[in-house]
């Protein structure tokens, strides 16, 4: 199958989201193992896969959905939402599943915003969203939106269960990196290059937090050790760009 080559400047800005820090380093040199990121067309264990290039959609589609809700753009190499339509909204989905990964992307959100990004998400008629299955790492304008004031409600939080060690998130309007790791059961959260949350799914600690949390009467709840990944609709702008991921 034909391999998708990376642009020089996607090279750059993957190159940028490598930084282990909270400061964007445009100096940084790209790695190997960034230059072997592939489209979805060619999935092999341990290479990088690229869900958004800056301009191709095919690997996402609306919760529920055969397509790709029209409130959900593409422009200058961003995939973000346009609040402002009031069709073609709705949660986005990759139409893929997986276990063991690393997903890394970048992401900014707007003044006052909220979104997330959901993991493990099973996708079946009866449950009408993603947050129903799926855990979530919170995105989140920490000083003008409201549930900032909850601390396991902000940004590089795993939602309403466990707050984040240390908050790294730039400021509202500025791009951030995200990364998201589950392997064998261990999850990790990322943010700028910070390790914010660090736990164990789905044994007894992971049930008691889930019984401790919002979610205690979703009985599918972080049940599921394969599933989607997600994009939150929350009803505020928001942006993302090089999304990619890895099969561990």
């Amino acid at each position: 199958m034909k391999k998708t080559l990376l642009s020089l400047s996607a090279l750059v800005m993957l190159a940028t989201t490598a930084c282990g820090s909270g400061q964007h380093n445009e100096n940084t040199s790209t790695s190997e193992e960034e230059v072997k990121a592939e489209s979805t067309s060619d999935k092999r264990e341990g290479d990088w896969i690229v869900l958004f290039d800056g301009s191709n959609t095919d690997s996402w589609k609306t919760y529920n959905k055969e397509t790709l809700g029209s409130a959900w753009k593409t422009k200058d190499g961003v995939l973000y939402l346009d609040s402002s339509e009031k069709e073609g909204r709705g949660d986005l989905v990759t139409k893929d599943e997986y276990s063991n990964f690393h997903l890394k992307l970048e992401w900014k959100i707007s003044d006052n915003g909220n979104s997330g990004i959901m993991f493990m998400v099973h996708e079946e008629e009866q449950f009408r969203h993603p947050y129903v299955t799926g855990p979530e790492y919170q995105l989140l304008d920490d000083e003008g939106h409201p549930d900032g004031k909850n601390l396991k409600h902000r940004t590089g939080d795993l939602y309403d269960m466990i707050q984040a060690t240390e908050e790294a998130s730039n400021p509202v309007g500025d791009w951030n990196t995200t990364e998201i790791i589950v392997n064998d059961g261990k999850l990790t959260f990322k943010l700028n290059g910070v390790t914010t949350v660090e736990t164990t799914m789905w044994d007894d600690s992971w049930k008691a937090l889930i019984a401790g949390s919002k979610f205690k009467n979703a009985e599918h709840f972080g049940i599921y050790k394969k599933g989607k990944i997600a994009l939150q609709d929350h009803g505020n702008n928001v942006f993302f760009k090089n999304i990619m991921i890895k099969e561990l």
